[in-house]
């Protein structure tokens, strides 16, 4: 049966601050006709909607968002997709959140104010739900929000019937009971209606059943004092929700909204977003790189920071990538435009991130099916605590109807539900200002548990690309005019040998002289003149090289060619003067980064197709274990084996030859060379290339998972703590508020840590 072909839509949601927020709107948007797929990412504030493509959906997903509390307004255009015909019935164990059944925790009134979306039509906000305020609440202050409104209106309201009440008491507790209904009746309207589209069980169906039933006994001034704690939770979650998601959405904010684009011969202003693949920029000193480009002419060095982590400037000139977002710091550039604005290197890296943070880890779809059959069941247990005391053992009922209603608030799962969620975005977050990507909860799980690295050599421990290794002076002349003069031969060529020359006299400060009649002997080397001397520069092995060698130089090329290297020789006049010595040079933190990997407790393997004696060269001067001469599917075939031997293992390599390794590992990180690679294969990527960066994964991900676990602890720890003592009648509904809230704002702090640390290792 053929697939329907679906489109894909993209909303930006308003006024989402939780993983309970996003299953509340997954839940009700599932259930509009036409839908197949929803994806909702908290940290992005973004959702993600497949639908058959002859259903118009958008005026349905906005009346019901709206309905809910928030708001939601499409971006961008609509993208085709083949879907399978099964994700109609698809299993929602990943998106059903139910375990979010705070889903629903929306927040009191999930005021806030909007975040810049386009407002869906009056009527479609249900009379008196407080609306958002269409301002970007990720970019105010806190007070300016409408949770923090709200807020202050419930705690006002309060103090006033605190002071009606010591003026009259005759009122008793009523006072306290209107107040109360400010910020209830808003936390009741959004109880409904999670209610009526599927998400019954949610933190505001407990606070309103908490409250009502406070009120009913006559405890409305402990009902009032929980729904102003309860909202001041909520706005101080939002609070730390808005961080969370401001720090990825600042890497957007880093490129220019100007460029100055060169176009018959003039130099004009144009916006950045609205430059094309092969236009021309012209980069100043100080300017922001306004896109993904090539340079053509200039050199300067560049401030990569913001896209790979790297906190040193970086020397660039013609024919280097550049990247969107970047600094230039001391040259004028003229760069070739390489990517659209929707593609360059930072909007790739935010549609990561918000992607990875759309990717549940197991443990996260743990907990929410967990959560499923909790919230539930803590329902089922408050009503069990209220009725069976009073009705079978002739216990108080206002007693322990009282304690039942404290075990609602207590048993709510508001802590235990953004516990990973929270740590996880926050996680991804902090890797993404590294220069550290990784595809989700999933792949960060794993990466903890890594303890064996396999890694490619070409272009992975080393850095792909030959460099001169060592030159050995035949004579009189010193090393720096040997130099000179075989740079003289090369200067202008693109040969792989040219450059690493040219390189090695750059670095060395040697002036070059010019070079007369030169020309390049198909087979053998390059020869020309300098300073009136005949030169020539080729292969040891090439018939006048060699010839002009004698035993002690032959032996000594042969001792170079043995340990990998490849030999050329410097020739001036038929007498030999130097011999030149090339390798593919290993990265400059190999070393270090290999040694990082053993703190850890990883050992490290290198898997390469290069020749035996080359790979055990590189190999004895890192320190690592070596397996040479392999093909693509011997990769493979030893990762696997690796695994069977019950290692977690993870495979190093460019994303492409390795295809087959990477996909046989447990995890699979792309070296960052290639843009598109580092960003679109495997399921993680280091941008800036450091070997260094694979351990400080593996240390990020390792901190991840020592926060999710202590948020668990806090969350179930502070639940059982205030359970015993409210049954023991120590403690009451205030308390147990903030048993939930109080939880719910610790693990979110918790997490946050994570971002403050600005570099891993």
């Amino acid at each position: 049966m053929n697939a329907p072909l679906t489109t894909e839509e993209r909303y930006r949601i308003g006024g989402m601050d939780c993983a309970a927020c996003a299953a509340k709107i997954d839940r009700a948007v599932r259930r509009i006709d036409g839908v197949v797929e929803v994806s909702v990412s908290v940290a992005a504030g973004t959702m993600t909607v497949s639908r058959r493509t002859e259903a118009a959906i958008a005026p349905a997903v906005t009346r019901d968002v709206a309905a809910l509390g928030y708001r939601a307004s499409l971006i961008g255009g609509t993208e085709p997709a083949r879907r399978a015909a099964a994700h109609d019935h698809h299993d929602h164990d990943d998106h059903d959140h139910a375990g979010h059944d705070r889903a629903d925790h929306d927040h009191a009134g999930h005021d806030h104010a909007g975040h810049d979306h386009a407002a869906p039509a009056a009527d479609a906000m249900p009379a008196g739900l407080h609306g958002h305020d269409d301002e970007d609440e990720d970019g105010v202050a806190w007070w300016h929000t409408g949770k923090a409104r709200l807020t202050i209106a419930a705690a006002l309201a309060f103090v006033l019937a605190w002071a009606v009440v010591a003026a009259m008491p005759q009122f008793g507790h009523w006072p306290f009971a209107l107040a109360m209904l400010v910020g209830l009746v808003p936390i009741a309207r959004r109880a409904f209606m999670a209610a009526r589209f599927g998400s019954p069980f949610s933190i505001e169906t407990l606070m309103t059943i908490a409250a009502v039933g406070a009120v009913a006994i006559g405890a409305s001034e402990e009902a009032a004092v929980v729904v102003v704690l309860f909202l001041i939770g909520e706005m101080l979650e939002g609070a730390a929700a808005r961080r969370a998601r401001s720090s990825i959405r600042a890497l957007s904010e880093l490129v220019p909204e100007t460029a100055l684009v060169e176009a018959d011969g003039a130099t004009k202003s144009v916006a950045a977003d609205s430059l094309s693949v092969g236009a021309l920029i012209m980069v100043r000193p100080g300017d922001r790189v306004a896109a993904d480009g090539v340079i053509l002419t200039g050199s300067s060095a560049l401030d990569e920071a913001t896209v790979t982590g790297e906190s040193v400037p970086k020397r660039k000139g013609v024919g280097d990538t550049v990247y969107a977002g970047t600094i230039n710091i001391d040259g004028v550039l003229r760069v070739e435009v390489t990517a659209a604005a929707r593609d360059n290197t930072i909007a790739r890296i935010v549609r990561l991130v918000e992607e990875a943070q759309e990717a549940k880890a197991p443990t996260e779809r743990f907990i929410d099916r967990f959560s499923r059959i909790y919230t539930p069941a803590v329902l089922l247990v408050g009503a069990l605590v209220a009725i069976v005391p009073p009705l079978f053992f002739g216990a108080g009922w206002d007693e322990w109807i009282y304690k039942g209603l404290a075990l609602l608030l207590i048993g709510c799962p508001c802590a235990l539900v953004i516990s990973t969620p929270a740590a996880i975005a926050a996680g991804l977050a902090s890797g993404a200002r590294q220069g550290l990507l990784m595809k989700g909860g999933a792949v960060l799980e794993q990466l903890a548990r890594i303890d064996r690295v396999a890694f490619d050599k070409t272009g992975t421990l080393t850095l792909g690309r030959p460099v001169v290794s060592e030159i050995v002076p035949l004579g009189s002349e010193a090393e720096a005019d040997v130099l000179a003069l075989a740079a003289a031969l090369e200067a202008g060529s693109s040969h792989p040998l040219a450059k690493a020359i040219l390189t090695r006299a750059a670095e060395a400060g040697v002036a070059i002289p010019e070079a007369l009649s030169v020309t390049v002997v198909a087979g053998r080397g390059v020869e020309g003149v300098v300073a009136g001397r005949r030169l020539f520069l080729g292969t040891a092995a090439a018939g006048e090289g060699r010839e002009a060698l004698d035993a002690s130089a032959l032996a000594r090329a042969d001792t170079l060619a043995a340990a990998g290297d490849s030999v050329s020789v410097l020739v001036a006049d038929g007498r030999a003067l130097a011999l030149v010595a090339v390798r593919d040079g290993a990265r400059p933190d190999a070393t270090e980064g290999l040694a990082a990997l053993k703190t850890l407790g990883v050992s490290a393997i290198m898997l390469t197709g290069d020749n035996l004696r080359a790979a055990e060269r590189v190999g004895r001067d890192m320190g690592i274990e070596v397996r040479a001469e392999l093909l693509p599917a011997d990769k493979q075939r030893i990762v696997a084996d690796l695994r069977a031997a019950g290692f977690h293992v993870a495979k190093v390599g460019d994303g492409i030859n390795d295809a087959p390794a990477l996909a046989a590992a447990d995890v699979g990180i792309a070296m960052g060379g290639g843009t598109d690679v580092a960003l679109e294969t495997a399921d993680a990527a280091i941008l800036n290339s450091r070997v260094g960066d694979v351990a400080r994964l593996i240390r990020l991900a390792r901190r991840v998972m020592r926060k999710i676990h202590e948020n668990i602890a806090i969350a179930l720890g502070l639940k059982v703590v205030f359970l015993v003592t409210t049954l023991l009648g120590i403690t009451g509904l205030w308390p147990a508020i903030l048993a939930d809230t109080g939880a719910t704002v610790l693990v979110t702090i918790n997490a946050l840590t994570l971002l403050g640390r600005r570099r891993e290792g």
